[in-house]
């Protein structure tokens, strides 16, 4: 598919789930404001429980790329692998902690090589963290710079975000979102192919 593709299916695919989205962000977002204000404790569950929250979101762009529906219950999906989500956070932000000690471009890199571990994940609940780990680095093999450039499409899209005084971010994160998991279902299985072209 071509970015264009990858960007058109997304907006059809959060068409009139704007709203569902905006209230998952909320609750997310208030469960980590009332997390932050509650000494030690807090910060342990944030710490906990932001992993979760990042694997549920995946699982809810993963269905809406299958056209399937979601409610806004599924933003709790991700709890039913806390402990692989947690310990997936950790070892990815390790490894990618001890390639930056080397240089901040291999850090980059590896960071991008790790990008769709949450994707994997969610869509693969019975595969451990490691695995899913390394079956990033290898989906990622040849389209580290795809991604890189599919990302910096979005600039004017950032920039907007902050001329709205962050307004905008309801309809571009989702929209970004979307794109980035119709990225993750484009290289899957691509045997490292160029699956990523430019629109002709």
């Amino acid at each position: 598919m071509t970015r264009a593709e990858l960007k058109s299916a997304a907006k059809e695919q959060i068409k009139g789930k704007i709203g569902i989205l905006f209230v998952m962000f909320l609750i997310i977002f208030a469960i980590g404001f009332v997390c932050a204000f509650i000494p030690l404790v807090g910060g342990i569950a944030s710490f906990i429980i932001t992993p979760a929250f990042s694997l549920s979101l995946c699982m809810v762009y993963l269905k809406l790329a299958k056209k399937e529906e979601i409610s806004v219950g599924n933003v709790f999906d991700g709890f039913n692998s806390t402990g692989k989500a947690l310990w997936l956070n950790i070892i990815v932000s390790f490894f990618t902690f001890l390639w930056t000690l080397l240089l901040i471009i291999p850090g980059i890199i590896k960071q991008y090589a790790y990008s769709m571990s949450f994707y994997i994940l969610a869509d693969n609940p019975e595969l451990t963290a490691r695995e899913a780990l390394s079956k990033s680095k290898e989906m990622m093999n040849g389209h580290k710079w795809d991604l890189f450039v599919l990302q910096l499409s979005f600039i004017g899209w950032y920039l907007l975000i902050g001329v709205t005084f962050g307004i905008a971010a309801i309809y571009v994160v989702p929209y970004i979102s979307a794109t980035t998991a119709n990225f993750y279902n484009s290289i899957k299985g691509s045997n490292n192919e160029e699956v990523i072209k430019e629109a002709e």
